[in-house]
């Protein structure tokens, strides 16, 4: 055996060790009061859907979790389902912000299944494979043994969402290829811990009048890293695109948002592509947000290109827990901006311990986005589904609103109640190192921020994200043949056909 494949091979054994070997009790219930602490002080969604007993109970759920020792998979667990109790979108255990110890012991195991998939009234239907043994339009039944209604039944423990937006959590528990790291991929040997390297499933191929049961070889950490990269374009690669679809309609597929750290001149791109469009006379632009969780407000530029008017976003009041950040919290911190600290003169206090942020370009009436430039008076088709849950939410429910375009799709993640985001810290639990993010910011529609502790009922806003205008509704069918339903319903909306 070669020199590196051992030392592979010693790392994988010491991670698994770290994975197994029991962190004692006192210390967790050390890290759940160092959890309490940090979000009863600085999350200030804390009580948007759930009172002050609530949470209450939940912390003490979570203590009675860490009443004995846990492996650190076990803590994890522990950790993450009390916070998808918060019901915030925001707040988990990030995979790509766990430190090196715990991801390498965690997340390295060869165990994820060898095929993509979806969520389709409950039934998992294959989209895509790399065992060589199913076909798409595949219905897996089982997977060990484990039927997989209870699979997604203990899954959706953990899932995050905003407030009752269960589409969200479904969505977020799809293996889609388009990450290095998928929420099923890690939590299903988590809960299943024998679930290795070769897999068991139940199927039913598209066409087959019965089950059938074979065995599959798992992926590891690297294959489906490996996805992901395939799934990105080539280096030095525009990650968007416009292309030229028949008939002169215009279709630009956005894939990700989250350009914080891109030296890429995103906006240039936007503009030249708009441009260019207005220059040839496209008739239609088809936008593809399918997959997207959000990043930076970029649906504001395509906006700004597209409106003849000022587009109000409806009055979103900003909100956060604190002006100055107590300092006894800040070693268990990190974040890109420490001005994060302390907000200073842009945080106003308000009622029941929130403090308004407010900023120069505040208006009573909401957000304004002005319009830009040349305008493109095509039609705009926005392609939508349950992922779009932060600045693809936001932009999805400004084009509704605002009667824009038309949204085709599935409804959307977020929720129209409002959602936490904005800024953020980092946090890492000192005993088990398990880090979990800290949104910092709250919007609220309306004047109405929550009272601490109490659940404001919000009846006159769903407690949903955007209803698309033309609802497409995914089918095995459409896997198996290779249609892609949403772009094929904006095609025919554009012909007249729907």
């Amino acid at each position: 055996m070669q020199r590196s494949a051992v030392i592979l091979l010693l790392g994988l054994l010491c991670s698994r060790a770290a994975a197994q070997e029991a962190i004692p009790s006192a210390k967790l219930l050390e890290d759940a009061d160092v959890l309490r602490r940090i979000y009863e002080r600085a999350h200030p969604g804390l009580y948007r859907y759930n009172t002050k007993a609530q949470m209450a109970g939940h912390l003490a759920a979570l203590r009675a979790e860490f009443a004995r020792d846990r492996s650190l998979g076990e803590a994890y667990v522990a950790v993450s389902q009390f916070l998808a109790k918060v019901r915030c979108g925001h707040s988990y255990a990030n995979f790509y912000n766990q430190p090196r110890g715990v991801a390498d012991a965690l997340f390295s195991g060869r165990n994820r299944v060898p095929f993509l998939f979806r969520w389709i009234d409950g039934r998992m239907i294959v989209d895509r494979d790399f065992s060589g043994a199913l076909k798409p339009g595949t219905e897996v039944l089982a997977i060990e043994g484990h039927p997989v209604a209870e699979i997604l039944g203990k899954l959706m423990t953990i899932a995050r969402a905003d407030g009752g937006n269960d589409a969200k959590r479904v969505a977020y528990l799809e293996v889609r290829g388009k990450d290095r790291y998928e929420a099923f991929d890690i939590f299903l040997p988590l809960f299943y811990p024998g679930i290795g390297e070769r897999i068991g499933l139940e199927v039913v191929p598209p066409g087959a009048k019965g089950p059938l049961t074979l065995a599959v070889a798992a992926h590891d950490r690297a294959q489906r890293e490996a996805l992901g990269k395939e799934a990105q374009q080539p280096a030095g690669a525009d990650p968007w695109k416009f292309e030229t679809l028949e008939g002169g309609a215009a279709y630009l597929r956005m894939p990700g948002w989250a350009l914080y750290d891109s030296k890429w001149d995103w906006k240039g791109f936007l503009d030249r592509g708009m441009d260019a469009l207005i220059d040839r006379r496209a008739p239609a632009l088809i936008v593809d947000l399918r997959d997207n969780e959000g990043g930076l407000d970029v649906g504001n530029v395509l906006i700004e290109r597209i409106t003849a008017r000022e587009v109000r976003g409806g009055i979103q009041r900003r909100y956060t827990r604190y002006r100055t950040l107590p300092g006894d919290l800040v070693p268990f911190l990190d974040t890109w901006d420490w001005s994060f600290k302390d907000w200073g003169d842009k945080a106003v206090p308000d009622r029941a311990g929130f403090y308004r942020l407010t900023r120069y370009d505040d208006d009573a009436n909401g957000d304004v986005i002005a319009p830009r430039g040349r305008r493109f008076e095509g039609r705009l088709v926005v392609l939508v589904n349950a992922a779009n849950s932060s600045a693809t939410f936001q932009f999805a429910r400004l084009i509704k609103d605002n009667q824009l375009g038309t949204l085709v799709g599935q409804p959307t993640g977020g929720n129209r109640r409002g959602i936490n985001g904005g800024a953020f810290f980092f946090a890492k639990l000192p005993n088990s190192k398990i880090e979990f993010d800290v949104p910092l910011i709250a919007t609220f529609p309306g004047e109405r921020p929550l009272p601490d502790g109490v659940v404001l009922p919000f009846l006159d806003v769903p407690d949903a994200g955007v209803e698309p205008d033309v609802p497409v509704k995914p089918r095995a069918e459409d896997i198996a043949a290779g249609v892609d339903a949403e772009l094929e319903a904006a095609r025919a909306l554009l012909k007249g056909r729907r």
